[in-house]
């Protein structure tokens, strides 16, 4: 079919439609493919999948389930959450870590914000294991070790992927906190270091959050710092989002701390101020 008209363009890309391109989000959410058992079309809130090298971003509502999945078995995902109504509170690393008392991020494990609120608790996680230390890539390191670092270059950097996904939201390189590293499996040793163990995640590994108050989540699918491979490898990632309740007061991860139970008290009062 000719496209060298205006006519020929035009039903060229008409021809089209219902064609599907392996990295696309699904629109809309309801004919999604790979929909979870009993979930209903219309509470689809989401579907894609995200390429090596690229980003992804969404609002979701509280009580939805956000999944991912390494679906080769050797994806990397660096995550940002920030609370959808008041951006200034985001995902805070230290936080998380200190006031949980474990270092691993796994089923049962709360993301908290830097205002003490639970943006997101980890349901399930089949996945060998996550980062919660090291940084993201930015285009310096990625240039001196793949030799083409920059945004649209041939190794990406995180940072820059998402200053891109941010910017659609109104925010900008100072909204950029630390990210969590996930589906590479990172070990702190007794004196600090680190030990990789990122080679361990399994294909169709998966991580299923409860998105635990209104959220924007940010996500970019780029090879972790330590990763020691000369190349730039990294594997899609499978998102899927669906509508979902929020979390009851009898809710077992919810109960499992002190800590874990003033977090959610913390949620709860933000949402009746």
């Amino acid at each position: 079919m000719s496209t060298a008209t205006t006519h020929g363009a035009r039903d060229h890309a008409r021809a089209q439609a219902g064609q599907r391109a392996e990295f696309q989000p699904t629109i809309p959410a309801a004919g999604a493919v790979d929909r979870p058992p009993g979930v209903a079309p219309a509470d689809m809130l989401w579907e894609e999948t995200v390429e090596p090298g690229n980003y992804a971003a969404r609002v979701l509502p509280r009580g939805a389930n956000l999944r991912l999945t390494d679906r080769d078995g050797d994806t990397c995902v660096q995550l940002l959450v920030f609370n959808a109504a008041a951006t200034a509170e985001r995902l805070n690393l230290p936080d998380t870590v200190k006031i949980q008392w474990q270092a691993y991020l796994g089923q049962g494990a709360l993301l908290l914000s830097d205002m003490g609120r639970v943006l997101a608790s980890v349901r399930e996680d089949s996945s060998a294991g996550h980062d919660l230390f090291n940084a993201m890539s930015t285009q310096a390191r990625n240039d001196a070790r793949y030799g083409s670092g920059s945004v649209h270059g041939a190794a990406p950097n995180a940072r820059d992927r998402f200053a891109v996904a941010l910017a659609k939201f109104g925010l900008s390189r100072r909204d950029i906190g630390p990210a969590a590293n996930l589906f590479k499996r990172v070990i702190v040793a007794p004196d600090g270091s680190f030990t990789w163990h990122g080679d361990e995640s399994p294909p169709g590994g998966q991580v299923l959050v409860r998105c635990e108050m209104d959220v924007l989540v940010a996500l970019t699918v780029t090879p972790h710092v330590l990763d020691p491979r000369s190349a730039y490898t990294v594997t899609p990632l499978g998102v899927s989002a669906w509508r979902g309740a929020v979390t009851p007061p009898d809710d077992p991860v919810r109960l499992s701390t002190p800590e874990r139970t003033r977090a959610f008290e913390n949620t709860e009062d933000w949402y009746l101020s």
